[in-house]
């Protein structure tokens, strides 16, 4: 019951921000200071998202090895996106590593 009310509190919480944006619309205006640090959101969000999942896959603490096909193909992505900054080639590419690695250096 304890999770049912937090996810509710979460969602309305939500809601009611994305309703006062929606309804204040171009009404308010941000700084520039804080329309520069809105920008970095995303960022830092996925950035959030992503480096727990590379660097400890199973959550039981960090996993550096050549054995972490998440951390080997994450290695190749950012090689192959600063070499050729082609976002569809650099997921191809990284995507293609990963499962390789898992299913042909690491069979069970």
């Amino acid at each position: 019951m304890n999770y049912t009310l937090m996810i509710l509190g979460m969602a309305a919480v939500t809601v009611a921000i994305k309703a006062t944006i929606f309804v204040l619309g171009g009404r308010v205006a941000f700084p520039p200071w804080l329309q520069q640090a809105l920008g970095f959101v995303p960022v830092t969000v996925l950035t959030a998202i992503i480096v727990p999942m590379v660097l400890a896959p199973r959550g039981e603490g960090l996993e550096l090895s050549w054995r972490n096909p998440q951390l080997v193909a994450a290695i190749v992505a950012i090689l192959v996106c600063a070499a050729t900054r082609r976002q569809l080639l650099t997921i191809m590419i990284a995507l293609l590593v990963f499962f390789g690695w898992q299913w042909m250096v690491l069979p069970n």
